[in-house]
């Protein structure tokens, strides 16, 4: 469903991505892991169309969506969150994500228009407010809410574009303890569809080994390890060189 082939971006000297490829199934969950610094985040950049490549090229479906625009290629059916999906921080919950219905249902994005003309597009709206644990603050503006419940919502509107591809950049980074199993249900209900193809960026390694069928390891914007989960974090050089921990740490 995804691939990249040779992807690279340069910035001045310095290679940050350097010819990586690699194709995603759909049906499965890969994690990109990896250093800070490796080039995971700039290689979701890459792919959802924030930066555009060097050399190298993105293919979707087959199609070469290179020069595609991020916007573009979430039409396609390309989702990132967070930076992708923006929110609305004077509307409420329920109207950012109704927004989101309306955009993959192409109803118009018309703030004023009558709620009753779009019961549906109201109703699903508020069945994924209710998925992501948001229902008692339907009404509340989406600034009012702490951190947690923004990325939450930020969730909601990705799952409203319904997107073949769900690409998650640290999706529990600066969740409270009571937040995270919220995201982490959603991702497992999302890869137990077996029809999508998810990208996850992640630190810890318990998720990791949790939810990813793949792991494709980073460092200094190279691909340097593509496997099995079990195995990719047994291989010593990757705990030692790549992800900065010991054997022990690695099973505990």
């Amino acid at each position: 469903m995804l691939e990249t082939k040779n992807i690279t971006i340069r910035f001045g000297g310095h290679v940050a991505v350097d010819h990586v490829s690699c194709a995603f199934a759909p049906g499965t969950l890969t994690a990109i892991v990896g250093p800070n610094g490796a080039g995971k985040t700039t290689y979701f950049n890459l792919i959802s169309g924030q930066l555009r490549a060097t050399e190298g090229s993105v293919h979707l479906d087959g199609v070469d969506i290179t020069n595609d625009s991020a916007s573009s290629r979430t039409h396609r059916g390309l989702g990132r969150a967070f930076q992708l999906t923006q929110l609305f921080p004077n509307l409420s919950v329920v109207e950012n994500v109704r927004l989101a219905v309306q955009a993959r249902r192409k109803e118009g994005l018309n703030l004023w228009s009558v709620w009753l003309d779009h019961r549906d597009t109201l109703a699903r709206a508020h069945e994924l407010v209710g998925r992501v644990k948001l229902g008692d603050r339907a009404d509340a503006a989406a600034s009012s809410l702490p951190h947690g419940d923004q990325r939450k919502l930020e969730v909601a509107m990705l799952m409203a574009l319904e997107p073949k591809v769900y690409m998650f950049d640290e999706p529990t980074a600066g969740m409270s303890v009571d937040d995270v199993p919220v995201i982490l249900d959603l991702i497992r209900a999302l890869k137990a569809q077996r029809d999508k193809t998810i990208l996850l960026v992640e630190h810890k390694m318990d998720v990791v080994r949790e939810l990813a069928d793949r792991i494709i390891v980073l460092h200094n914007g190279q691909l340097v390890a593509d496997g099995d989960p079990t195995e990719v974090i047994a291989s010593p050089v990757v705990q030692n060189a790549y992800l900065g921990m010991t054997t022990a740490q690695a099973h505990d």
